[in-house]
């Protein structure tokens, strides 16, 4: 299974300063409140949400962890800030 983290609640995807620090300890990666080049996939990402739990949201976040199935390729769609995981389809207009 795939594991990979949305935002549950309007607002929008964030981490909290904590978990900041703790995804930069994990991987000596630079992250910033300002910088969210980072995939919802990330093992990384995945391991300090569910550590931190609910001290991993940031400010207008409800982090989630959701699994799906290996090999689905996927997407977040999001309405207002609340994500959820569609599998990509094509689509024409």
């Amino acid at each position: 299974m795939t594991k990979i983290i949305i935002n549950k609640c309007h607002g929008g995807f964030g981490l909290s300063d904590k978990a900041i620090v703790r995804y930069n300890e994990m991987g000596g990666k630079d992250m910033s409140p300002y910088r969210w080049a980072i995939y919802r996939d990330d093992p990384e990402l995945v391991q300090v949400v569910e550590e931190l739990g609910d001290e991993a949201n940031g400010i207008h976040a409800k982090l989630a962890v959701v699994e799906i199935p290996d090999g689905i390729e996927w997407q977040i769609e999001e309405y207002d800030g609340r994500e959820w995981i569609a599998e990509k389809h094509r689509t024409w207009s």
